[in-house]
């Protein structure tokens, strides 16, 4: 009997899409909380003029499986016969180990003949050719829609510029901001004017952004359990967070360092990955030299170094960070910073108790926070979110919003008790090249304008406050900070 047949894969198939005799998709499914990702696929999706293959990438856990479910719940409410949506799992062992062939054959045999369906592919990558058949489905399929997820973006990338040059929409899902984290647990939260936007506190009275910072207030006691855990829906759901932890390690982490990665890429030795992994846990916000790293971990080449990071960013677990170049100052030799993708994998890989009570330790987890919100939240519009440092005293800023039409925004984060700006940093001195100016603080009292020698104002702004906004800003349809 072979192990692969058509009414296997048929089994299979049936088991994913429960709503080809249902007609509706489960609750435990689609979940009632919806990413912005959603919203934006969902556009796409829909658009009549334009026809593209929506691909959404991010992490594990990230929540990119669930905004599939609510996309094809959406299609049900549309009336959209159920026949015609068809989920297909390609992390399957079955469905992984099948020519996509015979998956397609074995749907349009059994359940639709037609041609006008919607292709909800997840981790596509898994597929053999995967990227040569959507580019089949597109051109064969004229009036099919697809909608693909992925936890390599280089593998969807690549597969974007051979074969889905002009088909395919990529979509970040990064993962959750803290927005979205108090819009999930459905805290009180602040009450604040729609169309409210960072910079513009800058023209307020202080009357007025006392007001705005009395109502951001209200989150504020959320903010440290958000950067242990805050980032994935289903483990900021839980009620144990040492638990929610473990399962952070054991999905997002060891199945991506141990089964992914390897998979991917034919790493034999994955003791290696996961060493520069818990190299870079421990780094993070920091300048890295891959010669420093392969010479601490001693018997790791610096080629491998530096594949292994472009690993770790192609599976969506690190950010790196190049150093951006400002009004013509020398800048520093090519060296990434390096951050966490998120500072809740961050927090549960190194399991450091007192992470949270370390001044030092707090202020590498929210530069991390602030660089993940910063880079997804500008990922469409930015040329490039990096760093500055040099000039003739080699200061630096830490996150640098560099765009093509517009001046730079530059960010600060000083997240501790006293947080000065002397005149000679770099942030103050280069506030008159920029667009805006931002010191992100840690107290709620420590808020305000902040006045430099060059006659621009920058703004104080707390950590959990500016992360808020951002957030605000981006459920509001607003695209940039000024």
């Amino acid at each position: 009997m072979a192990i692969i047949s058509k009414d296997r894969i048929l089994k299979v198939l049936t088991s994913y899409n429960p709503w080809w005799k249902t007609g509706t998709v489960s609750p435990q499914m689609s979940k009632t909380y919806k990413r912005f990702a959603f919203y934006e696929a969902m556009k796409r999706l829909m658009q009549q003029d334009i026809r593209r293959t929506v691909v959404l990438t991010g992490t594990r856990r990230v929540g990119k499986t669930t905004i599939q479910y609510q996309m094809i719940e959406a299609l049900l409410k549309q009336n959209v016969p159920p026949q015609r949506i068809v989920f297909i799992s390609m992390d399957h062992p079955m469905l992984k180990l099948s020519a996509m062939s015979d998956i397609l054959d074995c749907y349009h045999e059994s359940i639709c003949p037609d041609q006008n369906v919607y292709y909800f592919f997840d981790e596509v990558q898994y597929a053999q050719d995967w990227d040569k058949w959507l580019k089949i489905i597109y051109d064969t399929q004229p009036d099919a829609k697809i909608v693909a997820t992925g936890s390599a973006s280089p593998a969807l990338v690549k597969g974007t510029q051979e074969s889905g040059a002009g088909r395919w929409s990529t979509i970040q899902v990064p993962t959750m901001s803290f927005y979205e984290y108090c819009e999930l647990l459905n805290v009180d939260r602040p009450s604040l004017p729609h169309d409210l936007k960072i910079t513009p506190l800058l023209h307020k009275t202080q009357q007025e952004r006392t007001q705005i910072m009395l109502q951001l207030s209200k989150v504020q006691n959320h903010f440290n359990r958000y950067l242990l855990v805050g980032g994935f829906p289903e483990l900021a759901l839980a009620e144990n967070d040492i638990y929610a932890q473990q399962i952070m390690r054991e999905d997002v982490v060891d199945k991506v360092l141990k089964r992914d990665l390897p998979s991917l890429y034919s790493i034999r030795n994955a003791t290696e990955l996961e060493r520069i992994f818990l190299y870079l846990c421990n780094v993070s916000s920091e300048i890295v030299s891959v010669d420093a790293i392969a010479k601490e971990l001693g018997g790791v080449s610096r080629p491998t170094v530096e594949n292994y990071i472009r690993y770790l960013e192609s599976a969506n677990l690190i950010y790196q960070s190049w150093p951006v170049n400002i009004a013509g100052k020398k800048v520093l030799k090519a060296r990434p910073k390096i951050y966490i993708a998120d500072a809740a994998i961050r927090n549960a890989v190194l399991m450091d108790d007192s992470l949270l009570t370390d001044p030092v330790e707090m202020g590498k987890i929210v530069e991390t926070a602030v660089y993940k919100h910063v880079a997804a939240f500008y990922y469409q519009q930015a040329t490039s979110v990096g760093y500055f440092r040099g000039g003739k005293k080699d200061k630096e800023v830490d996150i640098v919003v560099e765009c093509a039409n517009a001046k730079n925004i530059l960010i600060e984060v000083k997240y501790r008790e006293d947080a000065p700006i002397a005149d000679d940093d770099a942030i103050s001195e280069l506030s008159s090249e920029a667009a805006a100016s931002i010191v992100v603080t840690k107290n709620a009292n420590d808020f305000g304008l902040h006045n430099t020698k060059t006659g621009r104002d920058m703004i104080r702004i707390p950590a959990f406050a500016f992360l808020y906004l951002l957030g605000h800003a981006e459920k509001n349809g607003y695209k940039g900070m000024e």
